[in-house]
């Protein structure tokens, strides 16, 4: 007689989230689409010089247990206040710690082109490389879609990057439109096509040039439903002019998607259906992520933006 024994479900850790004061909503959804993760606060206050005057809630509380911290490098005024809360929270005698840094912010200033330039990507890996260890080990990492694919070697050996996408919240939604087998993904450039292609295989292609001409490298977008991929936009002219030149090749419709909205000085204005020229002006979809809260604040789902959460993204991240 066989014996056929059960394999009890992994037990899940029970995460203690911490969170910057603009990252609230996030982390918010983050603890709403688990069981497993408490929130934790703290006391943001500053001296009246503007230095941090900072205070970790239930410090005491959370010895012994697995922590977590959600932030947003979005200027470089709020940097040094949460740096100084990821230093100390290793420090509390805790299980494990996990940073969760959505949006890498210098990742597009990486290279050293001519003397004097500063490469300020590897600036701030070298010092979330310094994080403090807690009593389980080394800090773990987590980011998603960093700009640069060597930049995951900036990082030392004393924490734990961990490279994670939002590309799978993109094929979600798109497998809910409409015209879903109609779709036809686009790069901006041989930058996205390298980070992006292995993961749209199931879509027809089109490839398109370099920054300085946007032209079509390869494929046919007539008749399509075009989505054009990328991980983050600052003033999204790149996006514009790729929008006209599928426009003019027959594209049925013009799309887009970037995991990280940056769009400094309001730049997405001129995206939205209200700004457009025309129809032929408009992109159907904006897709972005909510790694850059204050501009999906200021976005707020105009027209065509649609913000995919990465919440579930984050709470599954925490608990490898």
């Amino acid at each position: 007689m066989e014996v056929v024994v059960a394999r009890q479900p992994k037990a899940k850790k029970q995460i203690n989230l911490f969170y910057c004061s603009e990252c609230e909503e996030l982390a918010l959804k983050v603890a709403a689409s688990s069981d497993a993760i408490h929130l934790q606060s703290i006391n943001w206050r500053s001296f009246d010089d503007g230095f941090p005057n900072l205070f970790i809630n239930n410090a005491h509380d959370i010895r012994g247990q697995h922590v977590a911290f959600l932030a947003s490098f979005s200027s470089p005024s709020v940097i040094f206040e949460q740096i100084s809360v990821i230093f100390a929270l290793p420090k509390l005698f805790i299980a494990s710690f996990t940073l969760v840094l959505p949006f890498f912010p210098t990742g597009s200033f990486e290279r050293v082109e001519e003397e004097g330039d500063v490469a300020t990507a590897f600036t701030l890996a070298r010092i979330l490389s310094m994080i403090p260890k807690s009593r389980g080990g080394p800090t773990s990492v987590v980011i998603y879609d960093i700009h640069a694919l060597q930049e995951r070697f900036y990082f030392g050996d004393d924490v734990l990057p961990c490279f994670e996408t939002g590309i799978p919240l993109l094929l979600q939604r798109l497998r809910q439109l409409p015209d879903a087998d109609n779709i036809t993904i686009a790069f901006p450039d041989d930058g996205a096509w390298k980070r992006f292609h292995k993961l749209l295989l199931n879509f027809p292609m089109v490839r398109e040039g370099d920054k300085r001409i946007v032209r079509i490298k390869e494929g046919n977008p007539e008749g399509r439903h075009v989505v054009i991929v990328d991980d983050l936009v600052q003033s999204g002219g790149t996006l514009r002019e790729c929008q006209k030149v599928l426009a003019a090749h027959g594209a049925a419709k013009v799309s887009a998607y970037v995991t990280h909205a940056v769009f400094p000085k309001q730049s997405y204005e001129r995206f939205t259906h209200t700004n457009s020229a025309g129809p032929a002006d408009k992109f159907a979809y904006f897709w972005i992520t909510d790694s850059c809260p204050q501009t999906v604040k200021a976005i707020n789902q105009q027209p065509p933006f649609e913000v995919l959460s990465l919440a579930g993204s984050i709470a599954d991240a925490l608990q490898i």
